[in-house]
Order: structure tokens, then C-alpha cells, then sequence
């Protein structure tokens, strides 16, 4: 006689059940089973499948479910597979006065309220925010479940172009092309090539910020550090001089303030509905305006570059005989002899260069946010300066930056509480089910909110509090890999995260030997809820040239 060995499965909480009937004949442990009905139900983590059944309540081992007469329900962490809950919203604009202007406080107020996945639709946008690291760590893996898909909810959308690295869908020619042809522009050997150019514009910023103290006057923090992270990447990517430091009231290059004006407008555009990016005027045309011209200055620029007579070099060595990003694109080969193709480099020339100032910016913001509201670090940062012999003589290398360990625990607890990125978003490829029992639909964004992940209270002790000694703590070693990501994870994480630490540690350090900063703002320092990542506003600081320096630790 033969042992009917199959088994009906089905997923509690959906209704109407959804059946399946799953061969089990040849499955000899618990674990291989828990792993084909993942793939069966598309539950994303299997080893959460628990099983119960009409008869027999929760059962546990194998040999029970051999035994079961009645189809065997499944849940996952002991939840049924629920849909994802959220605010129900205004008719036309749903929940978007729930989320703006303050939409990182919002946004974990939402998630405290109504689990650790919540829905959020603006304008008929939705978008899928969570706050859960182990998510979190399955929405960056790219796998058969998710990956980078610029739809129209996606907050890139605006300004989506899929023949550019951080702009464009992963599942392109044009990405793996130029996934392998940038990453070696910003390796650790290109940064070490690097570095006297962050030395150099950092000092070259000085005779302004001595004027600016001469006068007495103080600095909108942001504003100048704009100006500084923008002259660092223009000299990295274009090989040119921006002058926003020739004199204290020097204009923003037209470059830098068409990027930021485009990122902007992407912002207003995307937090709205897909009727609103398609107005033929307004922000939407202002939106597709400033990106043509932005591509069309950023192309003047880079014709500016003079590679002739320069010869072609393996990836590697490129990156070491470049005098820009640019240069090294023009010169740059693979193993096969290849260049990447034309059409790709002005593209993310645009991205590399919007990138590259727009987050460092907006991190050295909250770095000096940081000395001058949390009592104690801006000394404590001067005296490792003093005591690793850090001075504004020094010739800079990696290995200074790298040996400067409190300095990195102030960076990565800056990063933690004000970081500048919010959104890497990544799209479902199918159906999926959540740990928790959290269902999605095809094509749903999800967002990880970064700054709820990051003061997660089941994560983290004392979240609000800015405590750089956490970061030699055993809970902090221990804590989930994607706890703290401030610069996302997996294979469409940022590819310049090195450069952007060592340039903030030198050119922060760089300021902070020779000024001493406290604070001229007056109220709350908030952030821009209108700009593509997360700046503050209105923080405004003395910086006093230092006349005396505390003596080296014995």
C-alpha cells in the first residue's frame, strides 16, 4: 500500500486560505521542511515557520506533521501573516499630515504605534517604512525578494536614471558596469592618493574662517560647510577649484547649487502624488528643468579635463595615476581591455559629485552640532588631537585618521542620532512575508528609517542619548548587523563610505585644532523636511581662533 506522504499547508491569517499541498516524502529534518515552505509561501525567514493544526494545537517535531490528518496552518514568530498597518489618512492626500514636516519623528511615532512595518500612503504614494534591523538586513541582501527598483513610489524617483550607480535599478546592464568600473576609484589605495587633497582645501578654507572671527561674526554651519564638502569633491571629481573660500561671501559654483537645487525639488515632488510630478509646470517642471541643466553644466565641466596623451591603465593603477574621477574614467581598463562606455560617465559623474558633498556636508554639520550641545566632547576631541600630535602642520595619511579612536566613536554616535541619509529604500520583486508575519505585495517599497532603527529602544539602552562609550560596549558588539548602517548595506550600499569617513575625520579635525566653536543659535536647531537628506537649518556658531592648546597627556 502506498503512504500518502504530501501534506496541506496554509498560512494563518489569510483569508480566504490560501492551500498548498507540499510533498513531504523526502524531507528528513524539521529544518529542511521550515526551508521549502519559505520558498513555497515566500516567507522570508524560515526558521521563524511555526506549525499548528485544528486537532492538535502547536505542534513541534516532524513526526507530527506526518501524523496530521487536517491541513497544518503556519504562522511565523507565533503571529499570523497579517497586512501591514497604518494611519487610514485624508481623502486625496492620505497619511501625509501624519509624516510632514517632521517626518523622522512621525515616522517612528507611526512605527511605536502600529508595529515595526508601517504603511504610509501620501498622495497615493505608498511606501513601506521599518524600523527593524533583521528587515532591514533582508531589504539590503538583494535576494529572490528584493532589490533596488526605482517605481514611482520610490522617494528617487524624480530624479531616477538607470545608467547611474546610486539612481538606477540594480537589475541593469548599466549598473553592473558601472559597479565594477567606480568601486576601485574610491578604494583604499585611491584615498591614500587622495588625501593631500583633502589636507589642502581644508587649509585653504582657513583665511575665510579667520575673517569671518576677525569681524566677529558668526557662521551659518551648514552654509560654509556646504561650500567646504563641495570644493573637496570638486577638486576629487572634476580636478577643479570651485573658490567658494577666495573670499568670505564667495558664491556657491553654479555646479554644486544646480545639484542641490535638483535635490530639493526632488523631494517636494516625490512626497506627493504621481498627478503632482506630472504637472507640466510648478516644482515638476522646475524638477526636470534643473536636471538638464545640471547634466549639461556638469558636461562643461568634465570637457575641462585633459586626458590626450595620457595612456590607458588597469582599473587599479588608474586610480592611483588620476589626477580626478573623471581623468580616471577616461583612462580606466578592465581585464579585457574595455573602458566603461561613454554614455555612463557624465551620468554618474552627476551622482558621484551630488553624493559626495551633500552627505559629507550635512554630516560635519552635526559633527559641530555635536561639540557644541553635548557637553565635554568638543574638549575631549582636542585633547586626542593634542595627544596623537595633530597640529595644521602635519602631512596627513590614513593612518593618522585611523589611529584618532574617540574621534571614530564621535563620528559613528554623530551618525547614529543625526544621520544624514534616510531613505535607501528597496523594492519587493514578489510577494513576500516579513518576520513578524508582515505581508507585502509585489512591488512595494520599504523603507528602512534609518534614524528609528538607530534609536530603537529594543536595540539600543539609553537610544536618545548621545553616549559615544556605547561603541566599546559588549551589547554594541553583539547588537544586529544592520542595527547601525548609516550608509545601508549589501552589494547597493555606498561605495565612497571610506572616502566619506576620512574626509570628514581630516577636514573636521583640521578645523577643530585651529578653532574653538560655541554655540550663537538661538531656539531648536532643526532640520530641512524639504530637502532630499537630513541638514540643520539654522545652526549658527562662533569659531574663535585658538590662541592656546591643552598640553599633551603624559
Amino acid at each position: 500500500m502506498t503512504v500518502n506522504r504530501t501534506r496541506v499547508f496554509y498560512l494563518v491569517g489569510v483569508t480566504p486560505p490560501s492551500t498548498r499541498e507540499v510533498d513531504v516524502d523526502s524531507i528528513l529534518d524539521l529544518k529542511t521542511l521550515k526551508t521549502n515552505l519559505g520558498l513555497e509561501f515566500h516567507i522570508i525567514e524560515p526558521t521563524g515557520i511555526c506549525f499548528q493544526t485544528d486537532q492538535h494545537g502547536a505542534i513541534e517535531d516532524l513526526g507530527a506533521i506526518f501524523d496530521a490528518t487536517t491541513p497544518i496552518g503556519i504562522t511565523i514568530n507565533g503571529q499570523p501573516v497579517r497586512e501591514v498597518l497604518g494611519p487610514k489618512g485624508f481623502p486625496g492626500v492620505g497619511s501625509y499630515y501624519e509624516i510632514f514636516p517632521d517626518h523622522l519623528g512621525n515616522i517612528i511615532r507611526l512605527l511605536r504605534k502600529y508595529g515595526s512595518v508601517v504603511k504610509a500612503v501620501n498622495m497615493g504614494k505608498v511606501n513601506y517604512h521599518t524600523d527593524d534591523p533583521v528587515i532591514a538586513g533582508y531589504l539590503f541582501s538583494e535576494s529572490i525578494y528584493f532589490t533596488k527598483k526605482i517605481t514611482s513610489d520610490h522617494p528617487l524617483w524624480g530624479i531616477k536614471d538607470n545608467t547611474a550607480i546610486f539612481i538606477g535599478d540594480t537589475e541593469t546592464k548599466a549598473w553592473q558596469q558601472n559597479h565594477k568600473f567606480l568601486p576601485p576609484s574610491l578604494s583604499p589605495n585611491a584615498i591614500r592618493h587622495y588625501t593631500p587633497l583633502m589636507e589642502q582645501t581644508v587649509r585653504g578654507s582657513f583665511k575665510v574662517f579667520d575673517a569671518i572671527d576677525a569681524t566677529g561674526e558668526t557662521l551659518n554651519v551648514y552654509q560654509y560647510m556646504h561650500k567646504l564638502a563641495a570644493q573637496t569633491i570638486g577638486k576629487f571629481c572634476l580636478g577643479l577649484d570651485f573658490g567658494h573660500f577666495n573670499e568670505p561671501d564667495s558664491p556657491v559654483d553654479p555646479i554644486i547649487h544646480d545639484i542641490a537645487d535638483m535635490l530639493l525639488l526632488n523631494k517636494k515632488v516625490t512626497a506627493r502624488g504621481d498627478w503632482y510630478g506630472a504637472l507640466p509646470f510648478g516644482d515638476p517642471k522646475r524638477l526636470k528643468d534643473m536636471q538638464q541643466r545640471t547634466y549639461s553644466r556638469l558636461q562643461g565641466a568634465m570637457d575641462t579635463v585633459d586626458s590626450r596623451d595620457k595612456p590607458d591603465l588597469p582599473m587599479a593603477d588608474a586610480a592611483l595615476k588620476a589626477t580626478c574621477v573623471v581623468d580616471y574614467l577616461n583612462r580606466a581598463i578592465d581585464e579585457n581591455g574595455r573602458k566603461l562606455p561613454k554614455d555612463l560617465i557624465l551620468p554618474n559623474m552627476v551622482i558621484m559629485t551630488a553624493a559626495g558633498f551633500t552627505t559629507t556636508s550635512a554630516l560635519l554639520s552635526w559633527m559641530i552640532y555635536s561639540i557644541i550641545t553635548y557637553p565635554g566632547e568638543q574638549e575631549r576631541l582636542l585633547q586626542e588631537l593634542i595627544d596623537s600630535d595633530i597640529n595644521n602642520d602635519i602631512t596627513w595619511t590614513p593612518e593618522y585618521a585611523a589611529n584618532l579612536k574617540y574621534l571614530d566613536k564621535f563620528v559613528k554616535e554623530t551618525q547614529r542620532l543625526h544621520n544624514p541619509s534616510f531613505q535607501p529604500a528597496r523594492t519587493t520583486k514578489t510577494d513576500v512575508i516579513l518576520p513578524g508575519g508582515w505581508h507585502l505585495p509585489a512591488n512595494a517599497v520599504l523603507v528602512p528609517a534609518l534614524y528609528a532603527i538607530h534609536t530603537n529602544p529594543d536595540i539600543w539602552e539609553n537610544p536618545l542619548r548621545f553616549d559615544t562609550a556605547r561603541w566599546d560596549t559588549e551589547a554594541v558588539k553583539k547588537r544586529h548587523r544592520c542595527a547601525y548602517v548609516p550608509f545601508a548595506a549589501g552589494p547597493r550600499g555606498c561605495i565612497g563610505f571610506n572616502f566619506a569617513l576620512q574626509e570628514v575625520k581630516i577636514l573636521f579635525s583640521e578645523l577643530l585644532y585651529r578653532y574653538e566653536f560655541s554655540k550663537e543659535s538661538h531656539g531648536v536647531v532643526d532640520y530641512d523636511p524639504d530637502f532630499q537628506l537630513i541638514r540643520p537649518m539654522n545652526l549658527y556658531v562662533r569659531a574663535r581662533r585658538r590662541t592656546t592648546w591643552p598640553t599633551k597627556t603624559a
